[in-house]
C-alpha cells in the first residue's frame, strides 16, 4: 500500500504513553489516598452515577446512540489484546465524590496485589444530543485518577476526540486515523467505528492477529483444500500427458513392428499431437492403413 495511503495512527495525544499519578479535582498531584476504583458511591445495576457529588441518571438510549454502542463494543472488543479485558458501562470510582461508568473500557486483567481489578487503561464515551461538558467532565476525572487514555465519539459528526492532558481538553482525531496501543492487538481504525464494512473488516483482521483457534482452523482447512484442488489437478495433467505419451510411442512402435516406414513428417505429426481423442482414431487406423501416411490422414499433408 502506498504511503500516504496509510492510516496515520494515534498512539497518544500527549505522545508520552506512561501511567499517570492520580491528581486531586484541582489538578495538583497529591498523596491523599483515594478509595480503590471498585469503592461504590453509586447503587450498581442501576443507572445512577455520581459526578462531584452530584447524582447523575444514565437514560436508556435510542438510535443512532444506541447503535453507536454497539458498534464501538462490536469493534473494540475484537481488539483487546492479550492480558487485558474490556467492559461495557463499568463503574470507576475516579474521586471522593464521583462513581461513574465509562460506555467502554479496557483493563489489565491481572488483579492488583489485593486482588482487586485493575484501574482501566482506555476509556471511552458516545455522545450524542447531551452537552460536551458531562463527558469532558468524566474524561478530566478519569484521566487525574490515573487512566492513560479517554476516548469521545460524536455521534452526529462522526468524528472522535481523544483527551490531551497537555492542553487539558479535547484533541479531534484523524477520520483516517487509527488508534495504536499496547491494549489493543492492532491499531483500531476510527472509521470502523462508524462503517459496517469497515468494521467488519477491523474485526477480522483484528481476529486473525490474535490467532483465533476457530479462524486458524478455518484457514489451515481452506489451505488444505486448495493444496488437494492443486495436487488433483497435477496429477490429472501428468495423467494426461502420459497417455499422450503412449499413445504417440504405440503408433510408432505398431507401425514399425508391420514393418511400414515412418516417414519423418509423420513422426512429427504424431509427436505433436496433443488430442488423445484422435491418437486414438490413429490407433485403430492404423491396424489396416498401407503406409504411416494412411494413419493420419486428415491431418495437414506430410512429406
Amino acid at each position: 500500500m502506498p504511503k500516504r495511503d496509510r492510516a496515520p495512527l494515534v498512539p497518544g495525544v500527549d505522545g508520552s504513553g506512561r501511567t499517570i499519578r492520580a491528581l486531586s479535582t484541582s489538578g495538583r498531584r497529591t498523596r491523599a489516598r483515594l478509595p480503590h476504583v471498585d469503592d461504590r458511591l453509586a447503587p450498581p445495576e442501576t443507572r445512577v452515577e455520581y459526578l462531584d457529588g452530584a447524582e447523575l441518571f444514565a437514560a436508556p438510549a435510542e438510535p443512532p446512540q444506541a447503535t453507536q454502542h454497539f458498534d464501538l463494543t462490536y469493534v473494540l472488543g475484537a481488539h483487546v489484546a492479550k492480558g487485558y479485558r474490556g467492559a461495557v458501562d463499568m463503574l470507576t470510582r475516579t474521586d471522593e465524590a464521583s462513581d461513574h461508568a465509562p460506555d467502554a473500557s479496557i483493563f489489565a486483567q491481572k488483579p492488583d496485589r489485593g486482588g482487586r481489578r485493575r484501574l482501566e487503561e482506555m476509556a471511552f464515551e458516545v455522545c450524542e444530543k447531551q452537552a460536551l461538558a458531562v463527558p469532558t467532565d468524566k474524561a478530566r476525572r478519569l484521566i487525574r485518577r490515573g487512566v492513560r487514555r479517554v476516548f469521545c465519539i460524536l455521534v452526529e459528526q462522526r468524528r472522535v476526540l481523544e483527551w490531551s492532558r497537555e492542553t487539558d481538553g479535547w484533541q479531534p482525531l484523524p477520520k483516517n486515523a487509527a488508534i495504536e496501543d499496547p491494549c489493543l492487538v492492532r491499531p483500531l481504525p476510527i472509521q470502523s467505528f462508524f462503517d459496517a464494512a469497515s468494521s467488519d473488516d477491523a474485526v477480522a483482521r483484528a481476529l486473525l492477529d490474535k490467532r483465533v483457534p476457530a479462524l486458524v482452523e478455518a484457514l489451515a482447512a481452506r489451505e488444505a483444500r486448495r493444496a488437494a484442488r492443486r495436487e488433483a489437478i497435477e496429477e490429472a495433467r501428468g495423467a494426461a500427458i502420459g497417455e499422450l505419451r503412449m499413445a504417440q510411442q504405440a503408433i510408432t512402435t505398431v507401425l514399425r513392428s508391420r514393418g511400414i516406414d515412418v516417414p519423418a513428417g509423420v513422426a512429427r505429426a504424431i509427436a505433436g499431437c496433443d488430442d488423445v481423442r484422435k491418437l486414438r482414431r490413429w490407433l485403430k487406423r492404423e491396424a489396416t492403413a498401407a503406409t504411416a501416411s494412411e494413419v493420419v490422414a486428415g491431418s495437414r499433408r506430410q512429406r
